[in-house]
């Protein structure tokens, strides 16, 4: 079928091979080995010559079928499922960098992005420099020829910062560097990263897409559209595969040595997940700009931060490349950790956990939690306030929220 809609392409993707039982959702493959006919066949599968499966480590039918809806509905050219954001973002790093190379990047991060950025790679040999991705003459001085990657969050979690990602990926193109960006806050279809000119999109899909926290799991997304004979580490695979370079040594090297990928049953869940993404986005999405507004008006809270409120400072950039409904996430600051404290503590209804974008809403005190064995100056230099609340709205309706809110906030003296 021809110019059919997003939903229902999601909904009609045909498995690659018929099921004996022609079952209408995809069945769970837990085998760990498939047999060959031949020693022929097993050696052209292990030697990635064919799509057949061998191990369950490196590719799985349940997970390549979530991978093609992935790949169907991004317009990728190609999808990797792992078993976490945090692995999507080391496989695809580590498939990039090497020792005296270094990633071009936002201070502005999720603590453990940091925390792999700043320590992990350090010890390999790789230099993160961190600078401000909104100020674009200070990220042109900051990539050279040992630049791997500019790498971002499209919106800051929690500072909620947007930078320009067209105006990123001209630097990149010019430079010869790929713009990596990690979407989770937004997903597709709401933000069409490769409109923008992400080359590599990473997704954490334990978020909007496993359909309410059932599973862990996150994407890597290429495009395909980067000339990596521009880069130093991929260049050498560029002959037999050309601009497929990257995902074509991110599987069969970094993926299957590091050993995360996602599990048949998380792939399943979040095959189906995918399903309701676009509703379960929208009512989200929705409320959290309905409750951003009314947020405003509260005596007590001393600001509001959601890039799709008018007066932000980032609301016309954010609105050119998320739309309206920049997310289910927003910031709001009290007067001071002791009254985020003791808000969090009177609240009844919303859930005081991490993760962002279950049914339910959850809320969190960043500072001392994700960012909780920071330094007070390492914070500082991150823009982690001490005031800051961050809260992931859910599926409820928004005067249940308000309410909730309202009678959790101190008091004003």
């Amino acid at each position: 079928m021809k110019d059919i809609s997003f939903e229902t392409q999601l909904l009609h993707l045909p498995y690659e091979k018929p099921d004996s039982y022609h079952a209408l959702a995809m069945p769970v493959y837990h085998s760990v080995a498939y047999e060959f006919e031949t020693a022929e066949a097993m050696e052209e599968a292990f030697c990635g010559r064919t799509k057949d499966h061998c191990y369950s480590r490196i590719t799985n039918p349940t997970v390549q079928y979530f991978e093609d809806r992935v790949r169907a509905v991004t317009d990728a050219w190609s999808v990797t499922a792992l078993n976490s954001g945090m692995s999507a973002i080391s496989n695809a790093l580590l498939t990039l960098t090497y020792a005296g190379s270094n990633i071009v990047t936002s201070p502005h991060l999720f603590g453990n992005t940091y925390s792999f950025l700043k320590n992990t790679l350090a010890a390999l040999g790789v230099e993160a420099r961190f600078c401000d991705l909104t100020n674009l003459e200070e990220v042109r001085s900051q990539v050279d020829e040992n630049t791997c990657a500019i790498f971002l969050e499209t919106i800051t979690n929690p500072q909620m910062e947007v930078a320009d990602l067209k105006a990123l990926a001209d630097i990149g193109q010019t430079a010869a560097v790929p713009l990596i960006a990690d979407s989770t806050v937004v997903p597709f279809p709401f933000f069409r990263a490769k409109d923008f000119g992400v080359d590599i999109e990473i997704v954490s899909s334990t978020k909007y897409i496993s359909g309410g926290a059932t599973s862990l799991g996150g994407l890597i997304i290429d495009y395909g559209t980067f000339n990596w004979s521009r880069s130093k580490v991929l260049k050498t695979w560029c002959g037999p595969v050309g601009n497929e370079a990257f995902s074509t040594r991110m599987r069969r090297e970094i993926h299957r040595n590091i050993g995360a990928y996602l599990t048949p049953q998380a792939a399943y869940m979040q095959t189906l997940g995918m399903e309701t993404l676009q509703l379960r986005f929208m009512r989200q999405a929705a409320t959290c700009l309905d409750l951003a507004r009314r947020l405003q008006q509260v005596e007590g809270i001393a600001s509001v931060n959601y890039t799709g409120l008018e007066d932000n400072p980032f609301h016309t950039l954010s609105r050119a490349q998320f739309g309206e409904y920049p997310g289910a996430m927003l910031t709001f600051d009290l007067a001071s950790r002791e009254a985020c404290f003791s808000f969090l503590n009177k609240l009844k209804l919303i859930r005081r956990a991490t993760n962002l974008f279950d049914n339910k809403s959850l809320i969190i005190h960043p500072a001392s939690t994700i960012y909780g064995s920071f330094t007070e100056d390492v914070r500082r230099s991150m823009h982690v306030k001490q005031q800051t609340i961050r809260l992931s709205v859910g599926l409820e309706q928004t005067d249940d929220l308000l309410n909730d809110i309202m009678q959790a906030i101190p008091s004003p003296e």
